[in-house]
C-alpha cells in the first residue's frame, strides 16, 4: 500500500489524541475546547481522505481506533499521572498485535484479488 494512505492515517491519530488529550484539559482551562472542536474535525477530514486515497475502512478504523486507546492511555499517564499498570500494558500489546494481525490480512487479501484478477 502507498504512504500517502498512512500519512493521512497518522494525521487523524494525532489530531484524535491530541483533541481526547485536550478534553480532559479543557475541563479546567475552557478555551481549549476550541482545539477539541478543531482536533475532531480534523480527523474525520483525515479519515475521510483515507478512505478515498483507498486504504480499506477495517484497516483505517482498526488502526485509528486502536492507536487513538494505546496514545491517549500513554499520554494520559505522562501528562495527566492517570494510572498505567501491567494488566493495561498487557491490553496495550494486545491491541498491537490485533492491529498487526488485521493489516496482515488486509494485505493478504488485497493479494489475493489481484492474483484472481
Amino acid at each position: 500500500m502507498k504512504a500517502k494512505p498512512w500519512l493521512l492515517l497518522s494525521g487523524a491519530i494525532v489530531s484524535e489524541v491530541t483533541a481526547s488529550l485536550s478534553l480532559k484539559a479543557a475541563i479546567e482551562t475552557p478555551p481549549l475546547y476550541i482545539v477539541v472542536v478543531v482536533g475532531f474535525l480534523a480527523t474525520f477530514v483525515f479519515l475521510s481522505a483515507v478512505l478515498k486515497a483507498g486504504m480499506p475502512l477495517g484497516v483505517a478504523y482498526g488502526v485509528w481506533g486502536a492507536m487513538g486507546v494505546v496514545l491517549t492511555a500513554v499520554f494520559g499517564a505522562v501528562l495527566y499521572g492517570e494510572p498505567l499498570t501491567g494488566v493495561m500494558g498487557a491490553g496495550i500489546a494486545l491491541i498491537i498485535a490485533g492491529v498487526v494481525t488485521i493489516e496482515m490480512g488486509a494485505e493478504r487479501a488485497a493479494r489475493e484479488t489481484e492474483g484472481a484478477a
